[in-house]
């Protein structure tokens, strides 16, 4: 039952999103576009109203009087956030800075029905204390009741607390009490105004689609108008292909004073997904590679392959955050080996979310990668000086 709803909502995800990029044609996808258009002009006046709330204190935010790093998108999904707040995470850690990373865990294992529905009915205050991924010690849960980022980020900072609530003004008054934290990074965060205080907001915008379609949710993938950009206190841009002036151009009409940083999602290794051995990333030198993933943007997973000199003979995509099944890859094991690959790259994040299996005919790794600035590295150092010293 549990399995058959996953594909059904995996289904209905894909076609929404065809539909949104107008990659379905025919008059269902016609009538859909046009009933959602009509539902993102009313979410986007909620926005707008949800905004002026908090700006007038008709809705109230809350502080705990420490540094806030908020770090997130306009868009839905695939800006490569999660190694943008584990650079931010490093940097803050080596100079000094006690880090929690606080994560809402987007599809993390939820508590019980029963508790969720019971508690609502009684008007209960949620007083279950946030999971602790990561004590800055120990990895402590796993990738399904964790979340897929908030485990990576664990996984890649052993020193670093990461607590997953969505309820991140309680996660972040644990991190302090609980663990002497004093800099909160909120992974996903910019649309989090709850949390106010000594913030800093961090705006990732994707240099290949900055503002998506140009359409508000569900329409298109905007989760606030651009004109929003006015809150960011500095804006990375994303996969950064160099020729970004007409970019800046449009940014500096809603935020002129933002520092802006150009960066590229550089790869480091490759790690087998099941022994950790390492291998460099000439590694894919001239070989035949089948590619799985499950991520919003497979395109530019799939490019990084080829310029690292990979023959791309077979490519399987599922929709983003999906969680494999034994047979899923086998069965990509068994097509990579039919058009000769012979090894299997995913990404570090599809990693995390992939089952033991019985046999392992070819080798599966996935690529490591991290933050490279391109330009405005000096933004970025005062960025960190001033949460540091400030």
């Amino acid at each position: 039952m549990r399995e058959n709803l996953r594909i059904w909502t995996e289904n209905f995800e894909t076609f929404i999103l065809e539909v949104i990029l107008e990659q379905r044609p025919g008059k269902r996808a016609a009538v859909a576009r046009f009933i959602l258009l009509g539902l993102s002009k009313i979410f986007t006046l909620a926005v707008k109203l949800r905004r002026l709330l908090y700006n007038v204190r008709l809705i109230r935010d809350s502080t705990l009087g420490v540094q806030v790093i908020a770090v997130g998108n306009l868009t839905v999904g695939g800006t490569g956030k999660t190694p943008v707040v584990e650079k931010f995470a490093r940097e803050l850690q080596d100079e000094g800075r006690k880090v929690a990373i606080l994560s809402r865990g987007y599809r993390s294992k939820p508590p019980p029905l029963t508790k969720r529905l019971i508690d609502k009915l009684l008007l209960r205050e949620d007083r279950t204390p946030p999971r602790v991924v990561s004590d800055g010690k120990n990895l402590l849960l796993d990738s399904e009741t964790a979340g897929d980022e908030p485990y990576m980020l664990a996984s890649n900072l052993k020193d670093v607390v990461v607590l997953v609530d969505k309820d991140r003004v309680k996660a972040g008054r644990y991190a302090i009490e609980k663990f002497g934290c004093d800099t909160l990074l909120l992974d996903d965060g910019f649309q989090y105004w709850r949390l106010a205080g000594r913030r800093r907001d961090i705006v990732l915008i994707d240099c290949q689609q900055p503002f998506g379609n140009e359409h508000m949710l569900p329409r298109g993938t905007l989760r606030e108008p651009p004109s929003h950009l006015s809150r960011a206190t500095t804006i990375f841009i994303t996969k950064s292909d160099g020729n970004t002036a007409r970019l800046r151009a449009r940014i500096a009409k809603h935020n002129s004073t933002a520092g802006i940083i150009e960066c590229v999602h550089h790869p480091l290794y490759f790690e087998d997904v099941f022994t950790g051995e390492r291998h460099g990333l000439e590694f894919l030198h001239g070989r035949k590679v089948a590619s799985l993933s499950g991520i919003a943007q497979p395109h530019s997973f799939e490019q990084s392959l080829v310029k690292q000199g990979a023959e791309l003979v077979y490519s399987k995509r599922f929709a983003d955050h999906h969680r494999f099944t034994q047979q899923e890859v086998l069965n990509a094991i068994n097509r990579g080996k039919k058009r000769q690959a012979s090894v299997i790259i995913t990404t570090q994040k599809d990693a995390v979310r992939f089952p033991k299996i019985d046999r392992r005919d070819l080798t599966i790794l996935f690529m490591r990668v991290e933050i490279k600035i391109l330009s405005g590295a000096k933004d970025f150092q005062d960025c960190v000086r001033q949460i540091c010293f400030r």
